[in-house]
C-alpha cells in the first residue's frame, strides 16, 4: 500500500473513531461556558437547518418574583444549578426541570442583590456549589444542597474578609461568580459607588477551608506600584476600583484577567486627583499569588461611570501571520480592545486623544484618553441635533432640551448645566458580555441610549430641610431623583406614594441590604435610616440644623452631588436619538473589521406603522454554538431569538413568559441538546417573571 493510501486509510480511521466518540463538550460547567468566558459550545445538534423546530422542553417556576433573574445556569453531570430572584440556589434534573434540592439560609436577613450565577468545583473528592448572597460567600454540597460545615463558619465566609476594618459597616456583595484556579476561589465584589464605598480589592480563598490566601489591592497603598497616581493624602471618600463583572482565567498559563470599575465617588473626582490606577483597568494577575503581570487602563480618572462592564473574552486570532492567544475587552463607551494574553501588548494601534477639561471647581480631568484606531467604535459616540428621533411626536421638545444640554465630545465632562452621555451609563456594551468562536469572531449586543447627567453643589443643612430629606438627598437622590420620581424607564423606581405599596419595615430593610441593582447602606445608624423612612412616608421630622449630615459626614467633604441617572426619552418612553437603539454585532478580530450588525428587538407598535425594526435597549449576552447559531434574549420585547452567525439573519424567535435578561446556556443530556434561559423580566419597565425555560428539538 502506498504512503498516500496509508495516510488516507489512517485519516478514515480517525474520522470513523471521531464519529463514534461522544462529544466531550456536552455540558456548561462554568459561568459563560468556561474559564475563557467565551459563551461558546461545540454542540451542533441544533443548527441553522433545524433551529426553526425548537420547542419548549420544560419550564421551572421558582415562585420567587422579588427581583430580577440575571443568572447564567451551569450544568454539570446532568444537573442544572442556578438561582432565584432572591438568590435561593437550586438544583434541577437538566433533562426534565425537576427540582432536586433548594437552599435558602433562613437564619439571615432577606438579601436582594442581583446574582448572575454560581460556581461548581470539586474538593475532598466531592462537588461543591459556591455562591454569594448579601455579604456572604457560601459552599454547599452539590448533591444535597447542604452547607459544607468545614468551609469557613459552618459553610460561609464574609465577603468583607481582606478589605480592611473600614469595610465592616459598608456595602459589600458579589453579583457575578468568581474564578477557580487549582485550590483557589478568586472573587471580586460589588460596592457602593458613593463616598461610602469599601475598597474593591481582589481576593483568593482556599476552596476547601475558605481561608484567605492572597489580596491584590486595586487601590495601592502608599509606596506600592501605582500609588503615585493618587493624591499623597488619601481622602476617606476614596474606594471602589472593584471587579464586579466577573473574570476570565487562562489555566494553562496561570493568568487571571480581571476588569475593574471606577473609583469613588463615581462622578466627582476632586478628592482623587490623578490617573487612579488600578481603576478602569484590565488586570493580568498571577492566579497563584495575586501578583500583577500587566495592566491596561481604559479610562484615566473616570468621572463618567465608564467601568468595564463584563468579563474579558479569551480567544485565539490570526495576527500578522501568526496564531496569537488574545484577550478582548468590550467597553461601555463603544470600543473593543485586543491584547496579547501573555504580555498585554495591544494587537491593534491605540492612541491617546486630547479631551476637554472640566469646569467644576476642584475637578481635574485627565488631559487624554485611550482611543483604538482599529476596530472603529461599534456605537455612536456623539449626539447631534440631526440625530433626534424622527419617529417621536415630541421632536420640538427634544430639540429644545438637546440645545440646552452639553453634547460636544465622547468625554465631555459632567457639568451643572447637564451633559449628554452617549453611549449611556449602561453602554454600549453591558454586563452580558461577548461570545467568541474558534475562528476569532467576537459576537456581542450593544445599546445606543443617550442619558443626561448633571451635578449640583451640595446643599448645606440650613434648617429648611428635615433630617430625613437631607439624608435622602445625600444617599438616595442620585438614583431616584430629588423629586423622588425615579427614572422614566422604570430602572429606578418612583418613590412617591410608596406608603401605599410597601410598609416601613420593608423599606427599612431594603435601605440596609439593598435590592437588585440598588446598593445597601449598612453604615447608616438606626436613627438616620428611620429619618429617611419617615421622609419617604410623608412624616415631618426635625430640621437638620447642624453642619453635620446623617452618618456624621460633613456635607462639604464632597462639594458636588450627582443628580441622578436619567435616560433621554420622549414622553412615550422612546429614546431621544434616532434608531437603532439596540443591536447585535459580529466583529472579526483577525482583521478588526465588522462582519455584520443588525437591530436587536423591536417595538410592535412602530413596526405596525411601517417603521423598520429599531432594536431596543437590551441586557444579557449571546450564546454561540458549533451549529452556527447564536441565541440571545436580552431585548425589551421579551423575545428569545436565534441568528445565523455567518450572516446575522434572524432564524427563529419565541415569546418568553417574561424578559430573558440573562445569558443563555446550552448542554446535552442523553443525546439531546437543550438551550435554557432565565426569564425574570423586571427591567426597562417590563413585567416580572419567575421561570427558567429550556428548549429542544422535538
Amino acid at each position: 500500500m502506498t504512503k498516500a493510501l496509508l495516510a488516507l486509510a489512517s485519516l478514515g480511521g480517525l474520522l470513523f473513531l471521531a464519529l463514534q466518540l461522544p462529544n466531550l463538550n456536552t455540558e456548561w460547567p462554568e459561568y459563560l461556558g468556561g474559564p475563557e468566558r467565551n459563551h461558546y459550545s461545540t454542540l451542533n445538534q441544533i443548527n441553522t437547518q433545524n433551529v426553526t423546530q425548537l420547542k419548549p422542553a420544560w419550564e421551572y417556576h421558582t415562585k420567587d418574583t422579588t427581583g430580577q433573574m440575571q443568572c447564567n445556569p451551569i450544568i454539570v453531570n446532568g444537573v442544572l444549578y442556578a438561582t432565584t430572584a432572591s438568590v435561593q440556589v437550586f438544583a434541577l434534573e437538566a433533562s426534565t426541570g425537576k427540582e432536586i434540592w433548594r437552599f435558602k439560609d433562613a437564619s439571615e436577613a432577606t438579601w436582594f442583590n442581583t446574582n448572575r450565577g454560581v460556581i461548581y468545583a470539586e474538593t475532598d473528592g466531592a462537588g461543591r456549589i459556591y455562591f454569594s448572597v448579601g455579604p456572604w460567600l457560601y459552599a454547599l454540597d452539590a448533591k444535597t444542597g447542604k452547607p459544607v460545615a468545614s468551609f469557613g463558619d459552618k459553610g460561609k465566609i464574609s465577603l468583607k474578609t481582606g478589605l480592611g476594618p473600614e469595610a465592616e459597616k459598608k456595602f459589600v456583595v458579589a453579583t457575578t461568580p468568581g474564578a477557580v484556579f487549582e485550590n483557589l476561589l478568586i472573587v471580586g465584589s460589588r460596592l457602593s459607588e458613593g463616598a461610602d464605598a469599601a475598597m474593591g480589592y481582589i481576593r483568593a480563598f482556599d476552596l476547601q477551608t475558605g481561608a484567605l490566601v492572597w489580596v491584590f489591592k486595586t487601590i495601592p497603598d502608599p509606596g506600592e506600584y501605582g500609588a503615585d497616581t493618587w493624591p499623597n493624602e488619601r481622602h476617606p471618600s476614596i474606594g471602589g476600583a472593584n471587579c464586579w463583572t466577573g473574570m476570565a482565567i487562562d489555566r494553562k498559563r496561570g493568568i487571571l484577567y480581571a476588569p475593574t470599575g471606577s473609583s469613588t465617588p463615581d462622578f466627582y473626582g476632586g478628592k482623587r486627583h490623578g490617573q487612579n490606577l488600578f481603576s478602569n483597568c484590565l488586570l493580568a494577575l498571577d492566579a497563584k499569588t495575586g501578583k500583577r503581570i500587566w495592566h491596561y487602563q481604559f479610562i484615566h480618572h473616570d468621572i463618567w461611570d465608564r467601568d468595564l462592564p463584563s468579563p474579558p473574552t479569551l480567544l485565539t486570532v490570526n495576527h500578522e501571520g501568526k496564531k496569537v492567544d488574545a484577550v478582548a475587552q468590550t467597553t461601555k463607551h463603544g470600543y473593543v480592545f485586543l491584547f496579547d494574553r501573555e504580555n498585554g501588548k495591544p494587537l491593534f494601534p491605540i492612541e491617546e486623544e486630547k479631551v476637554p477639561e472640566s469646569d467644576l471647581p476642584g475637578e481635574k480631568t485627565w488631559p487624554t484618553q485611550p482611543k483604538p484606531k482599529i476596530p472603529v467604535p461599534f456605537v455612536r459616540q456623539r449626539f447631534t441635533v440631526d440625530d433626534i428621533n424622527p419617529h417621536s411626536e415630541d421632536k420640538a421638545e427634544l430639540r429644545t432640551r438637546f440645545l440646552t444640554t452639553r453634547s460636544q465630545h465622547l468625554f465631555t465632562p459632567i457639568s451643572e448645566q447637564g451633559t449628554i452621555v452617549l453611549p449611556g451609563f449602561d453602554g454600549g456594551a453591558e454586563w452580558g458580555g461577548a461570545a467568541a468562536d474558534p475562528q476569532g469572531i467576537l459576537y456581542f449586543n450593544a445599546n445606543e441610549m443617550p442619558w443626561i447627567m448633571s451635578m449640583s453643589e451640595v446643599a448645606k443643612p440650613d434648617g429648611q430641610l428635615s433630617a430625613g430629606e437631607q439624608a435622602y438627598r445625600t444617599y438616595c437622590s442620585a438614583c431616584h431623583g430629588k423629586d423622588r420620581k425615579g427614572d422614566a424607564s422604570g430602572a429606578f423606581p418612583n418613590l412617591l406614594g410608596i406608603e401605599n405599596r410597601r410598609n416601613k419595615e420593608f423599606v427599612s430593610n431594603v435601605i440596609y441590604t439593598g435590592k437588585g441593582m440598588m446598593p445597601g447602606f449598612p453604615n447608616l445608624s438606626k436613627k438616620d435610616k428611620a429619618a429617611i423612612v419617615a421622609f419617604l412616608f410623608g412624616e415631618k421630622g426635625k430640621a437638620a440644623k447642624t453642619k453635620k449630615s446623617v452618618g456624621g459626614q460633613d456635607p462639604n467633604t464632597i462639594p458636588y452631588t450627582f443628580n441622578g441617572y436619567n435616560r433621554f426619552l420622549d414622553k412615550k418612553g422612546y429614546p431621544a436619538i434616532s434608531p437603532p437603539w439596540g443591536k447585535l454585532i459580529a466583529l472579526d478580530l483577525n482583521t478588526g473589521e465588522y462582519r455584520w450588525q443588525v437591530p436587536l428587538g423591536e417595538f410592535k407598535e412602530l413596526s405596525a406603522k411601517g417603521v423598520a425594526p429599531t432594536g431596543t435597549e437590551n441586557y444579557g449576552g449571546p450564546l454561540v454554538t458549533a451549529g452556527n447559531v447564536l441565541f440571545i434574549g436580552a431585548s425589551k420585547d421579551e423575545k428569545f431569538r436565534a441568528f445565523n452567525v455567518n450572516s446575522g439573519k434572524e432564524l427563529w424567535q419565541y415569546q418568553l413568559p417574561a424578559g430573558g435578561y440573562a445569558t443563555p446556556s446550552t448542554y446535552e443530556v442523553n443525546g439531546k441538546q437543550y438551550v435554557v434561559i432565565a426569564c425574570g423580566g423586571a427591567k426597562m419597565g417590563t413585567k416580572k417573571g419567575d421561570s427558567y425555560v429550556a428548549f429542544a428539538l422535538p
